[in-house]
């Protein structure tokens, strides 16, 4: 799985909206693809996984609440390959936070560094080096189905010109916002991230 990746795969919305022939392969990856990046706009997060461990810099903050200081990270659910360094020293000694992400299968999004650590930051831009498999193990099924919503959506749109689909007169009309769909709001309840990391 890469970074980033269609939640989806063609076969997958060909069925959804009942289409058997190939012509329209092109416009329904194209739709895969845009709804699979609304869906990581609206959530603040994407759900693939680099291929191999990378670095990425962090900037700590106090946590008041444990009065440590924590950094927010892209998401992480393998820890195997994670490494830790605050500005070029390593540190063995930290948490992972939410304490309780691997039993919900949900990724650790921050990384605390208590009294036990061996260095802590000092919220100097760009201190906390971590290197990981960054990204979720699988894209979970909430997703693969918002996916399926918002890109028939986005389909139907080749037909709604003025971002009006279905008739006033038998009273489906339905007005083509530039949001996510409601019914993929719903299904992505609960997966989004209340804080940009950087």
């Amino acid at each position: 799985m890469a970074w980033s990746p269609d939640y989806v795969t063609a076969e997958v919305l060909r069925e959804y909206v009942d289409v058997d022939d190939l012509d329209d392969d092109a416009q329904i990856g194209l739709a895969i693809t845009a709804a699979s990046r609304a869906i990581d706009d609206h959530t603040n997060r994407q759900f693939g996984k680099v291929d191999a461990p990378e670095e990425r810099l962090y900037t700590a903050r106090p946590d008041y609440e444990t009065g440590y200081w924590v950094a927010d990270v892209d998401d992480v659910m393998e820890i195997d390959d994670l490494t830790v360094s605050v500005d070029g020293n390593t540190v063995a000694t930290f948490q992972m936070g939410p304490a309780n992400a691997a039993a919900k299968s949900r990724p650790w999004t921050r990384i605390g560094f208590t009294g036990d650590s061996e260095h802590r930051p000092t919220g100097c831009p760009l201190e906390v080096a971590v290197t990981a498999v960054w990204g979720w193990t699988a894209v979970p099924e909430p997703v693969r189905q918002a996916t399926v919503l918002q890109a028939n959506r986005l389909l139907k749109r080749r037909h709604a010109p003025f971002g009006v689909a279905g008739s006033p007169e038998l009273g489906s009309e339905l007005r083509l916002l530039a949001r996510v769909d409601p019914d993929v709001a719903v299904s992505l309840r609960g997966l989004g991230r209340m804080r940009a990391v950087g």
